[in-house]
């Protein structure tokens, strides 16, 4: 069984306008694959895409060319939505209910049994923090407030994806550390992440592979460890030894034969923000750059 639990083919979504002429290509022959238990991040300015292609998956846009599966089935295929959790930038949730009853709504809408629902409620509000205002109506939560709950209605159905769209939006740094904490869970449960943030350095902290879009091109598509190590400086870290000229001259082999430890050998890394801002620079600079696979770098359509 194939362990990708999405995957688009060629994916485009050209919008028109009221005649029938092209207005705007949001996504151009998206290619790409998100593998069961990651955390995956899609990245770009706005207008660059991320929107378009969450809408695509979910099955609330249809696609001009190309394909996508979810979870095996065409994002047309309405039943793949029972085993998707979804937290928009914006919840759209009722504020006059309580934090019991917006899961209680959720859970009926999923046709889980009472019982079973009012137990996963209560198993999600003490899990995001909002035990003490359960029965405090939505209204009088804070942004950060109504992100928790957000993503507790995300969970009701247990599901095996989970789509977040900036999910650290609204919170202070102990909330985002928390919620970063909780999307590392859930990939410990099993769970796929799809993530779309501005904040780059949450973005390093916790995806796996990501994709940078940009004027609805594929730009960069990877490990992070991969896309953000500097191949042209070579880091070397050894323990238990003094550093001495010899040792500089022999490398590894004086390291070696001064009973020292070699610790570490690779290429350093530059930080998510400053690849992702030469990425889009390049872009620019370049227009109908996009990322092909098997490339080291993108290609001039």
């Amino acid at each position: 069984m194939s362990n990708k639990v999405v995957e688009t083919r060629k994916l485009t979504k050209i919008f028109l306008d009221f005649w029938g002429r092209k207005k705007k290509t949001a996504l151009r022959a998206l290619d790409i694959h998100v593998e069961e238990g990651e955390i995956f991040g899609l990245l770009g300015p706005n207008g660059s895409g991320k929107t378009t292609t969450i809408k695509l998956l979910l099955g609330l846009l249809y696609p001009t060319e190309g394909e996508a599966l979810v979870l095996g089935k065409p994002t047309t295929d309405v039943r793949k939505n029972e085993f998707i959790g979804y937290l928009p930038e914006e919840s759209y949730l009722y504020r006059f209910l309580t934090a019991e009853e917006t899961l209680d709504f959720y859970g009926r809408l999923f046709d889980i049994e009472g019982a079973e629902r009012r137990r996963r409620a209560a198993e999600l509000i003490e899990r995001v923090g909002l035990q003490r205002d359960r029965k405090r109506q939505l209204r009088e939560y804070s942004k950060g407030m109504r992100q928790r709950i957000g993503l507790a209605q995300a969970l009701i159905n247990n599901p095996k994806l989970v789509i977040l769209d900036e999910p650290t939006s609204g919170l202070d740094p102990l909330g985002a550390y928390w919620m970063k904490d909780l999307i590392r869970q859930l990939r410990d449960e099993g769970k796929t992440v799809i993530m779309c943030s501005h904040r780059l350095e949450d973005v390093q902290d916790i995806c796996d592979r990501i994709a940078i879009l940009h004027e609805g091109d594929l730009q960069a598509y990877g490990k992070v460890s991969t896309l953000l190590e500097d191949a042209d400086r070579l880091e070397l870290r050894a323990s238990d030894i003094k550093l001495t000229a010899e040792l500089k001259a022999e490398l590894a082999e004086v390291i070696r034969k001064h009973g020292g430890k070699l610790d570490s050998f690779g290429h350093p890394t530059t930080t998510l923000e400053d690849y992702f801002l030469k990425v889009v620079a390049e872009s620019k600079a370049r227009p109908g750059r996009r990322f092909l696979a098997d490339d080291k770098a993108p290609q001039a359509r």
